[in-house]
């Protein structure tokens, strides 16, 4: 073995330099060099068999097919579940459900489709046993191992030739030979470019579970997202049970899918209609109380808003927004006060989207504006109605997107009363204009709503 040397790689683009500086001549970030000592003789480059060229159209993928994953929330995020040889990386916050959920789909396709290595690198397989009997899973073909030694899982890639490897997590994965800690930037490239070319070359899924900054991005170089096929993230509120999944990155399907999950005691649950779901404890003629409807993705939901406004008891008024726009809810409030003529900067205001849901989109901006309008003036708003708009400076409201899918949402749960922008009318089928209500402005969806509140 050659003579290690040190270099200094950034953490976003993957650039080497042989000398620090603040600012990485790759990117243009600043304050993104860190020292790594890399082997001379080793290299990320993927070797490849001696292969000649051949047409595209000659190339056969008939008897390539996607694995379920047991779950139809992520297979829809996959694109229809695990393809043979893709490198899919997961990340999200501690204690999330990212374990939870890579040993269901272990357990899964250990039990249809074949052999599933686990290496788990954090958790002893004394502890991966545990939390199996705790979410009643058997086992089947699953074999697990805590020992995250690149060249030992290179041998067993070899010898047991599995149908899906699981890395819990890249950051504990290390080749021995490298002189550097795992968890560094130049033993993440180095084993996640080793485990892309074990995944080309025995067509075996790979999955990799990985850490998030305090940013709630992947912790290591950027080069690692792009060199896997799929990025998901699994992200929610841990005081709630909801749990989403979205992709970031997707070589076989969309990224514009959204999966979403319930974590119960025997693991997580599909959620198969979020819009029920969220709306079960929804209270009926509550004052600031609104049913919105959002796209997380390419899914609509329908969601609550609620909203209190109080008279301030002391000093500055108070602000408080729980899965929404801080900046959005406070263009609304500016609008309600300046234009719609309501009293309302001298109040506290209270508004959370109820569930765990994060509706930052713009279309919430008028079913904010009717729930904290409702709360006001102590008017409940009417029964069975669904709301969408985007709110402008001058109190216009603008059109939102895709707004036939969220009104056929909203019928398919009993919702037969529609606010949309005006705009939004043209973009609906007969069936839905029965009951759909176009307004121009936020005093005049205000006067349908609560019979005016000016």
């Amino acid at each position: 073995m050659g003579k290690s040397r040190r270099v200094f790689v950034c953490r976003e683009c993957g650039f080497e330099s042989s000398k620090w500086a603040g600012r990485c001549p790759g990117c243009e970030q600043w304050n993104t060099l860190a020292e790594e000592t890399v082997a001379a003789s080793r290299s990320t480059r993927l070797e490849r068999e001696h292969e000649q060229p051949q047409l595209l159209t000659e190339v056969d993928h008939s008897g390539i097919g996607r694995m379920s994953t047991g779950s139809q929330e992520l297979d829809r995020v996959l694109g229809g579940g695990l393809v043979p040889g893709a490198l899919v990386l997961l990340g999200g916050d501690p204690g999330i459900g990212k374990s939870t959920m890579v040993l269901q789909v272990a357990q899964h396709v250990a039990g249809g489709y074949g052999t599933v290595l686990y290496i788990s690198g954090e958790e002893s397989v004394y502890q991966l046993k545990m939390r199996a009997e705790r979410l009643r899973l058997h086992g089947g073909r699953l074999l697990v191992s805590g020992n995250p030694d690149l060249e030992r899982i290179e041998e067993q890639f070899k010898s047991l030739r599995p149908q899906l490897v699981i890395i819990d997590s890249i950051q504990t994965t290390y080749r021995s030979g490298l002189p550097a800690l795992p968890g560094s930037l130049a033993q993440i490239r180095e084993t996640a470019a080793a485990l892309l070319r074990l995944a080309k070359e025995h067509g075996c899924c790979v999955l990799l579970v990985g850490h998030v900054t305090k940013e709630g991005i992947l912790a290591g170089p950027r080069l690692l997202e792009h060199m896997v096929d799929v990025v998901l993230y699994f992200e929610g509120d841990k005081q709630f049970s909801l749990r989403m999944l979205r992709g970031s990155k997707n070589r076989f399907g969309s990224t514009n899918e959204v999966g979403m999950f319930d974590m119960q005691e025997q693991g997580l649950v599909d959620v198969e209609n979020p819009s029920q779901w969220l709306l079960a404890e929804r209270p009926r003629q509550a004052m600031g109380s609104v049913v919105i409807s959002v796209l997380e993705g390419s899914r609509p939901l329908l969601v609550e808003v609620q909203a209190l406004v109080a008279a301030a008891g002391y000093g500055q008024p108070r602000r408080s927004v729980t899965g929404a726009d801080y900046n959005r809810v406070s263009l609304v409030l500016a609008v309600l006060e300046k234009l719609v003529g309501l009293e309302i900067a001298s109040q506290d205001v209270f508004v959370n989207i109820v569930g765990g849901i994060k509706a930052s989109e713009p279309g919430a901006d008028l079913g904010i504006a009717c729930a904290l309008a409702s709360s006001f003036r102590g008017v409940p708003v009417l029964d069975h109605t669904v709301m969408m708009g985007e709110i402008g400076l001058a109190g216009e409201v603008r059109s939102v997107n895709q707004a036939g899918i969220r009104v056929r949402e909203a019928q398919r749960l009993g919702y037969d009363r529609f606010i949309l922008p005006e705009s939004n009318l043209k973009h609906i089928d007969a069936t839905q204009q029965a009951g759909a209500w176009g307004v121009k402005t936020v005093e005049q969806a205000l006067e349908i709503l609560l019979g005016g509140c000016a």
